[in-house]
Order: C-alpha cells, then structure tokens, then sequence
C-alpha cells in the first residue's frame, strides 16, 4: 500500500521488449536501498524490483499494465514519480493508494496561478470511475484533492514544492497520466450499484 507522497524522482535508463512485456531500467536516488521483489510505485503503477545493477535497478510491466497506463510512452532520459510502500509505523500523509491503475487521463489544460498551477485533466465518461470536489485523486502517483469535478474531468491545485519534486513539471496539454481514483468511492460506488440492481 502506498499514500501518493513522491520520495522522489527515477530516471529511466534503458527500455527492452521481453515478449509481450517491457523491462526498464531505472536509476534513483535510494537504489541502493532497494531489495529484490520489493514494490515501489512508478508514475503510480505498483511494480516488483527483480534485478538490481550498481546505481540501476529493472522492473517488469506485463502487458495489461502497458495497456492500463502510461509506462509504454516513456522515453529514455525521462523521470517518473517514485515512492516505496508504506512503512506500518509511519504517518499517514495522503490518502490510500494502491498502485494499481485505473486508466490514463489526458492533460488539457494546465493555468499558471502565479504562485501555484491548475491542472485539468479528462477521462473516458464511459469508464464509471467518479472524482468529487475536495476528494482524492492519485494523478501519476501523487496523491491530490480534486478541485473541480465533472462527469468526465477534474482539476487540481499544484504548489510550487509539488510542481519542482515530481512529474507535473514535465507535462504538457496532451501528456497522458495515470489515474487511481479512490478506494472508498469505488467501493461505495459499487455497493450503490449493486443495490439499485
């Protein structure tokens, strides 16, 4: 389990087709930290340490990962967002999170508030998933209160700190992302729907 607060940012080094998966190799700042079969979120996507080489490490993306998010589009020399699942003794600081991938949403817009940026991001309105205004939202493994929500798109408030210490300082309109929407919804989601048959 994770919180969506970035440790920090990896850098990816080397990309190869395995079949019908993609192996990467990542350099970070806590490599040397790292285990075999330990799980850190990348971009938010919860994948499994299976080689460790100096300052480089190598995870696996099976296909229905690549489908579900953006780890396919990553170029060599780009950085992803970074975080270690949560210790039992730590403090809690942003919301559950699973690491495990609804869908990719798209940038579509991104206003500069003089002192902080507003994110907009959209998603498929057929997909069923929900933000609400002030509830939580995991964009690229960043855990975030929705600002403004719609059927099929939300935005979100980014300070300067978040803005300099992960990923959001590479996207552009157009970038897509990966979206956890939060467990609580969907389980009350599903409960409603269940209900009303």
């Amino acid at each position: 389990m994770f919180t969506g607060i970035v440790e920090a940012m990896a850098t990816l080094e080397k990309k190869q087709m395995n079949q019908s998966n993609i192996d990467f190799w990542f350099s970070s700042p806590f490599t040397d930290e790292l285990k075999i079969d330990q799980s850190v979120a990348h971009n938010g996507v919860c994948l499994t340490v299976v080689e460790i080489q100096n300052q480089n490490y190598r995870v696996t993306a099976i296909n229905e990962t690549l489908q579900k998010t953006n780890l396919g589009d990553l170029q060599i020399g780009q950085k992803v967002n970074l975080e270690r699942c949560m210790l039992a003794s730590a403090r809690f600081d942003g919301h559950i999170v699973q690491g495990h991938v609804d869908l990719t949403g798209t940038c579509t817009q991104i206003k500069d508030q003089q002192g902080s940026w507003e994110f907009h991001f959209s998603y498929p309105a057929a997909s069923g998933q929900m933000t609400v205004e002030k509830g939580s939202i995991c964009v690229n493994g960043t855990s975030l209160t929705v600002v403004n929500s719609g059927l099929d798109h939300f935005s979100v408030a980014i300070i300067p700190y978040t803005f300099e210490h992960t990923v959001f300082h590479q996207l552009e309109i157009g970038s897509r992302v990966n979206l956890e929407f939060d467990i609580l919804g969907k389980y009350i989601q599903k409960m409603m729907a269940n209900r009303l048959g």
